[in-house]
């Protein structure tokens, strides 16, 4: 499936991806690829990204925390996430 995330700042990362775990605010919660649509707010937290191959523009990577080759984290502030067609978008603060 396809991520993106996007902050007012900046286009923070845009790739193919295995899984993602999110803060939501009823409780974290993993979307894999084919998941039924969504739409959901997001609290405090970290977000996490399962991929095979991660490339990132450097001016994000102080963003990211690399937990091994294949996980990286990402803290939010708040935010919103919506599924759709196998791509999933994320708005952060």
């Amino acid at each position: 499936m396809i991520l993106e995330i996007v902050s007012p700042e900046r286009s923070l990362f845009k790739g193919e991806i295995n899984s993602i775990t999110l803060p939501g605010v009823d409780g974290s919660f993993q979307i894999l690829n084919n998941h039924a649509p969504i739409v959901s707010l997001l609290q405090k937290g970290n977000v996490k990204i399962n991929a095979t191959n991660f490339h990132f523009n450097k001016d994000v990577v102080p963003f990211f925390t690399k937990i091994d080759e294949q996980n990286y984290s990402l803290p939010i502030l708040s935010g919103t996430i919506e599924m759709k067609e196998n791509k999933v978008i994320v708005l952060v603060d």
